[in-house]
């Protein structure tokens, strides 16, 4: 997942950028970041800030948290926030070459897929104002930030409404990186261009291993969590020691939309009026404002269809006000069809290595026992002429036909 960090902007500037070569930047590798830092790079990247100045901070751990953050935490119970202190702590004392800006932004609104199909896709309010909550630890006795001569800076932005986020990061930056509305504009539009060429590329390869998935028959495991449950920290590797056992793993937010499969897979309850598009999440669920919780239970839904997806892993952090009352229909839209369920609700600071291990092997045994008769009674459900088949089908007609 780290790898995903860092990655070059397409989009040039219509003229020649100020000189910020000599500008190291940081940015707290914490919350929605995890699904939008290719739009930071490339926003960055497009006002002349090489990819070697943008540093993002490491994955969140207790050493990291201990080191950096200690003295200087929050008294909120959600740790994924809580975590946010010691990336701010290793940013500002943990570099070999100072940083001169911190960013942090304060994301008030996501881009998603189902944008246009829900509500509204706002982040959760405790994620939104984590920033300038964490913040306040570091100048609640002195400015830690000045101290150390770094300019610290939380956007706020909403970057599910394109057409404002140049207004907005203008307004904030326009003084911290001398910034003209014009370059702004161009470089939002760079951010947007290379998130969106990521989440393609991501997407795709998802589709490549349902793909596998489909022509060799084997079951897969989906990950129903938040974004920043990628990070080994938060998220304690759980789906990783999973794929050891030689499951494949998908992320909810990267399960490929393409039309032929949306339509294989949902186009019948569209047709019956029962969902106005194969985005649509009415039907289980009203209250969509929330984009990580819209896309869980689309994600549920997408798991509960699909029939080499054999096993949904629901992550969850410490008393998540805005995840409890998912629970229940996440449970009951997966199990529909008999598609196993686990649910890792109570994730904080402490690994528990062995009730982990255990529960993996349980489910690694459930998934032995019960994959195949899963994926037969849902494709008993679905239309015959499945997409992902269509090269496997091509196949055996070419060598029947040689024969």
């Amino acid at each position: 997942m780290q790898t995903w960090f860092g990655k070059k902007a397409s989009a040039a500037s219509p003229r020649p950028p100020k000189d910020r070569s000599g500008i190291r930047i940081g940015i707290p590798k914490v919350l929605n970041v995890w699904s939008t830092h290719q739009f930071w790079v490339g926003f960055l990247r497009d006002l002349g800030i090489s990819s070697e100045n943008i540093v993002f901070s490491s994955d969140s751990s207790e050493e990291q948290g201990r080191e950096f953050g200690k003295g200087r935490g929050t008294v909120d119970c959600c740790y994924p926030v809580k975590a946010i202190s010691g990336h701010y702590g290793e940013l500002v004392f943990g570099q070999k070459k100072k940083l001169n800006i911190i960013m942090s932004p304060m994301i008030y609104s996501l881009p998603s897929f189902l944008r246009g199909h829900v509500s509204e896709t706002l982040s959760c309010t405790r994620v939104m104002a984590g920033p300038e909550n964490i913040k306040a630890g570091f100048m609640k006795e002195r400015d830690i930030f000045a101290e150390n001569g770094i300019q610290y800076t939380s956007p706020f932005v909403s970057m599910a409404e394109p057409d404002v986020v140049p207004n907005q990061l203008y307004d904030c930056l326009k003084d911290v990186l001398d910034l003209e509305l014009a370059e702004t504009q161009h470089a939002v539009e760079a951010g947007y261009k290379e998130l969106r060429a990521f989440n393609k590329k991501i997407r795709d390869e998802s589709r490549k291993i349902l793909e596998w998935c489909a022509r060799e028959n084997k079951p897969c495991v989906l990950v129903l969590g938040r974004p920043y449950h990628m990070d080994p920290g938060i998220g304690h590797e759980i789906e990783g020691d999973l794929q050891a056992h030689g499951y494949p793993i998908l992320w909810l937010q990267y399960l490929p939309i393409d039309q032929d499969l949306l339509d294989w897979l949902f186009g019948e309850e569209v047709q019956a009026k029962k969902i106005r598009s194969p985005l649509d999440i009415s039907d289980v669920w009203t209250s969509s404002n929330s984009s990580n919780t819209n896309e869980i239970l689309w994600g549920a839904k997408f798991a509960t269809r699909f029939p080499w997806i054999t096993c949904v892993l629901r992550l969850s952090s410490y008393e998540c006000g805005m995840d409890q009352p998912t629970y229940t229909p996440t449970q009951k839209i997966v199990e529909a069809t008999g598609t196993l369920f686990f649910k890792f609700g109570d994730l904080d600071s402490t690994k528990p290595a062995g009730g982990i291990k255990i529960r993996i092997e349980t489910i690694v045994h459930y998934l032995a026992k019960y994959s195949d008769r899963i994926i037969q009674k849902k494709l008993a459900l679905l239309p015959a002429d499945c997409p992902l088949l269509k090269e496997k089908e091509k196949s055996l007609a070419a060598s029947s036909s040689q024969d």
